[in-house]
């Protein structure tokens, strides 16, 4: 597909491996400049010609130093794609195997620090740039914003967050041109493997999901 990005520049966090490097291999595909931030630099984001960061996005310095390096090698940013998550799979089982009251305070912090504090700072570092292209700002949720007692509470209630995050963002910088939208992924279980419920059966329970599940998010740039 043509969707008319050749020359512009995206931020995709987390793009190292699944669906953010698969976001950036498309938007790569489509003529765009792509400047990625993660922990680690797989072999396969190396094998592509997006512009690699290592950087801790669940850090307040992650997030500028991520947008200062795409600032810095293109000058503008287009397109922000908040993406970055999970990180450690044995901390997002700790919302799963335990309750409300045993789920300690770093666990939380963990979780949103990683899930939404990283897409706050970071749209916030980039939010002048976005206003200047009139760009837009893409945060990968999950279905399990809508079903948060479903698998890991606490990361659940992180994506239900970041909804109203891209909500706040939309109503305050729409006006300015910016466009903010969410995409629930249901593509892969977070915790496949250690328990018996899959998101898969998340579409047909969650309207948002039904809407989504089968958008890319790429085309939102359209």
């Amino acid at each position: 597909m043509d969707l008319q990005l050749t020359g512009q520049t995206a931020v995709v966090t987390g793009g190292s491996k699944g669906i953010g490097l698969e976001i950036t291999r498309t938007l790569l595909e489509e003529g765009m400049r792509v400047v990625t931030g993660s922990r680690t630099i797989t072999p396969e984001l190396k094998d592509t010609t997006a512009t690699a960061v290592t950087v801790d996005l669940s850090t307040p310095d992650g997030a500028t130093a991520l947008i200062d390096a795409a600032l810095l090698e293109y000058g503008a940013i287009d397109l922000l794609v908040n993406n970055v998550g999970i990180g450690d799979t044995n901390d997002v089982i700790q919302g799963a195997v335990h309750g409300l009251i045993d789920l300690p305070d770093d666990a939380w912090e963990q979780t949103f620090a990683l899930h939404f504090y990283s897409a706050l700072r970071v749209s916030r570092a980039a939010l002048p740039s976005l206003i200047d292209q009139r760009g837009t700002i893409i945060n990968i949720s999950s279905a399990g914003a809508r079903l948060v007692s479903a698998g890991p509470f606490d990361y659940n209630v992180s994506k239900a967050a970041l909804n109203a995050l891209t909500k706040v963002i939309a109503e305050q910088y729409g006006p300015r041109g910016v466009r903010a939208v969410t995409v629930a992924s249901t593509m892969k279980d977070p915790l496949a493997g250690t328990r018996n419920v899959s998101l898969a059966t998340y579409p047909r329970q969650t309207p948002l999901t039904r809407a989504r599940s089968n958008t890319s998010p790429i085309t939102l740039m359209r």
